[in-house]
């Protein structure tokens, strides 16, 4: 029976999780890794000024008072003998489509998975209602995980409309829309009048083109992005070229 590592960005108390959790247990055997709390907008970071703690739940679930990215560290390397076959990151409570996936913790997570050596997916709902339908989707995408073959240092990037599973239209492989700038930071003033700052919401989409995962999604489909971690911009690279060619 295949291993999966769980995570996720939302917490280990996160209904997403529990979601998650109940889809693939039928299918694999299972062992969750996860924040002890929030940690969304956490990115790749690896928490590296202290050791970290891990404790487990009466539920079986092991918390961390770190990252996504230290979660998953520490659930492929050395705190169990057996290392999973996949790591499966979400279900993240909101989407996370195209330059998301720049901060998300849930894509993060399956990324440190990816670097381990593991393969990955990252799952997200675009919205907060219909974990069950990702579930689903999830557990589709695992059964079939042997049969998909990707280059090295790549992973999946999934989100799932926030429908009813009857009404979600298929899936679309996809690639990464953009958004627009963020708003201005909100201002506030802390009990002793010190100013501080809210991190506003993020843009609206900006390329939502037809093959984008913003378009997918709007339509009713399940987008499923292959993204790689390398971020070199090649095309550039002789552009760059001539122009330091041009400071000599």
């Amino acid at each position: 029976m295949r291993r999966l590592l769980l995570s996720n960005d939302d917490g280990v108390h996160a209904p997403g999780l529990r979601a998650l959790h109940d889809a693939l247990a039928p299918h694999a055997r299972l062992r969750v890794v996860a924040p002890d709390r929030d940690k969304s907008g956490a990115s790749n970071s690896l928490t590296l000024t202290r050791p970290l703690a891990l404790s487990t739940l009466d539920n079986g679930f092991y918390s961390v008072d770190g990252t996504p990215a230290d979660c998953v560290y520490l659930g492929v390397n050395g705190v169990w003998e057996e290392r999973p076959d996949l790591v499966i990151s979400g279900i993240n409570h909101g989407g996370n489509l195209g330059d998301d996936v720049l901060y998300s913790g849930t894509v993060a997570a399956a990324m440190e998975g990816r670097n381990l050596g593991m393969s990955a997916i990252a799952m997200s709902l675009v919205g907060h209602r219909y974990f069950e339908t990702a579930g689903r989707v999830a557990a589709s995408l695992v059964g079939a995980a042997d049969r998909l073959s990707l280059p090295p240092r790549s992973l999946l990037n999934v989100n799932v409309p926030d429908l009813p599973w009857e009404e979600i239209r298929g899936l679309r492989v996809t690639r990464l829309g953009y958004r627009g700038p963020a708003a201005e930071p909100l201002e506030v003033l802390d009990p002793r009048g010190r100013k501080r700052y809210w991190i506003a919401a993020v843009g609206e989409s900006a390329d939502d083109g037809e093959d984008t995962d913003f378009a997918a999604v709007e339509a009713g489909f399940v987008s499923i992005t292959p993204l790689q971690l390398d971020l070199t911009r090649h095309a550039a690279r002789d552009d760059v070229q001539e122009w330091l060619d041009a400071l000599t």
